[in-house]
């Protein structure tokens, strides 16, 4: 469990880099609708991974104590990105459409990164 836990940690470290990095592209570069779609497609999605994170945990105690097990939150998930979209969509003038759906997909690619590289270390470890 302690594993998963640093693996939780790591996850969210990454996406608050990613988040100040948006933010200082938002203020001090010559593309601030695409940085403010950035930033408001990654901060919810960042909120998506903090919720999916939280249903996982509940998840596997509810697997352990033998009790019933709920969702995953998967609509919730759905109707946060449908948001970011719609909130896109209605100040056009300050968020780019594009933006959002990529800063939308930033949790999974921080997922898949963390995953491949602490593999490797693993991996490398076990050759030791």
């Amino acid at each position: 469990m302690n594993q998963y836990k640093n693996m939780i940690t790591r996850q969210r470290k990454w996406m608050f880099y990613l988040l100040a990095l948006f933010v200082l592209g938002w203020g001090f570069t010559p593309f601030p609708r695409i940085f403010l779609g950035l930033l408001l497609g990654t901060a919810l999605s960042f909120y998506n991974l903090w919720l999916m994170q939280r249903k996982i945990d509940r998840f596997g105690q509810a697997i352990k104590d033998g009790g019933k097990a709920g969702g995953i939150g998967t609509f919730t998930r759905l109707a946060s990105a449908a948001l970011a979209v719609i909130i896109a969509m209605r100040y056009e003038e300050y968020f780019h459409l594009m933006g959002v759906i990529l800063g939308l997909m930033t949790t999974y690619v921080v997922i898949m990164i963390d995953f491949a590289i602490f593999r490797k270390l693993d991996e490398q470890k076990e050759v030791r």
